[in-house]
């Protein structure tokens, strides 16, 4: 596994990183023993960056990966803060922000956490900015070593760049969400800010495994949120209609090498850009986990690719995100 710095924390985080949603059960009911098996496949890939929030499963992530025996000796879990019950939408308070986080410690089994983020905090907070005021004294009280932010947005990304104790960004990037790529990811690294990608294969979308009637669980939020009846629709398969994104999957995978495994060439993408620090990619199954690992043992794609996939994403992809990019 290749290793990069996550900005200014000095952290050498993995390439290709843990997302753990999925162990809170909100993509469909995970049993116990494959929640662990997923982690113990991480720990001996090389998979050091884990990244939850207290409100995956109302805790039930955090309290997966804390009572996880075999963590690797480097492990860096990230964690998330300001979407639990008494924040969100409009409950921002000093003594309510370090009331969340020091429960998600307790769950964790630390004293410190590595990496606290604003977990999609509404903008109007962002932008009055006293929120990262509170991260600092945080910092300074020893509950957390590092605070970064997670957003829907660019503009909410920029935002947050403005702060000038964030160490870490974030951000929905993949091939079907590509504008980051154009001034966000340049302005994060002269600020030495890293970047965490998320969503890095739309939801599933970008595996090719897809089909136009794909059944999702009821608590799945691919079935329950396809359309942001829950909560923003950019966060389940990038704010594309189901069906388009399909279709549009289908045409990637002309442009895309023959014989490829088009997930792990996605996920190459992403680390082509250098102000990428780690992809936070979930994972269902440990198979999962060693095939999310294998993009970071390719070589960087073609650039005529690269402009390849720009063309059929503006022209093809673009057009048909909901919500805000």
């Amino acid at each position: 596994m290749h290793m990069r710095q996550l900005g200014k924390t000095g952290y050498q985080v993995s390439e290709i990183g843990l997302g753990c949603w999925q162990l809170g059960g909100d993509f469909g009911p995970l049993a116990e023993g494959t929640a662990n098996a997923i982690l113990d496949a991480a720990s001996q890939q090389g998979v050091n960056f884990w990244d939850t929030a207290d409100v995956y499963g109302g805790g039930l992530s955090e309290q997966r990966i804390g009572d996880f025996q075999n963590r690797p000796k480097d492990l860096l879990v990230a964690t998330k803060v300001g979407r639990g019950e008494g924040l969100y939408p409009d409950g921002y308070r000093f003594a309510a922000v370090r009331d969340s986080l020091q429960a998600s410690a307790k769950r964790l089994g630390v004293e410190t956490i590595d990496l606290a983020q604003l977990h999609c905090v509404p903008h109007e907070v962002l932008k009055h900015g006293e929120i990262f005021s509170w991260l600092d004294d945080l910092k300074q009280e020893g509950l957390i070593r590092h605070y970064g932010a997670s957003v829907e947005t660019l503009d909410e990304a920029f935002t947050c760049l403005q702060a000038p104790g964030l160490a870490t960004l974030q951000v929905i990037f993949n091939v079907f969400r590509q504008d980051a790529a154009a001034d966000l990811l340049g302005a994060a690294q002269e600020r030495e800010v890293g970047i965490i990608v998320r969503l890095p294969l739309a939801s599933g979308l970008l595996s090719g495994k897809f089909h136009r009637h794909t059944v999702f669980a009821e608590s799945d939020h691919r079935n329950y949120n396809r359309d942001g009846a829950a909560f923003s629709v950019g966060e389940t398969f990038g704010g594309i209609p189901f069906e388009k994104g399909v279709t549009l999957a289908q045409g990637l995978q002309k442009i895309l090498p023959e014989n490829g495994d088009m997930a792990a060439l996605c996920l190459r993408w992403i680390l082509d850009h250098p102000a990428v620090s780690t992809i936070i990619a979930g994972a269902s199954s440990p198979q999962q986990i060693r095939s999310n690992v294998s993009a970071s043992r390719i070589s960087p794609l073609p650039e005529s690719l690269h402009r390849e996939l720009a063309r059929y994403y503006h022209r093809q992809v673009r057009p048909h995100i909901r919500g805000s990019i």
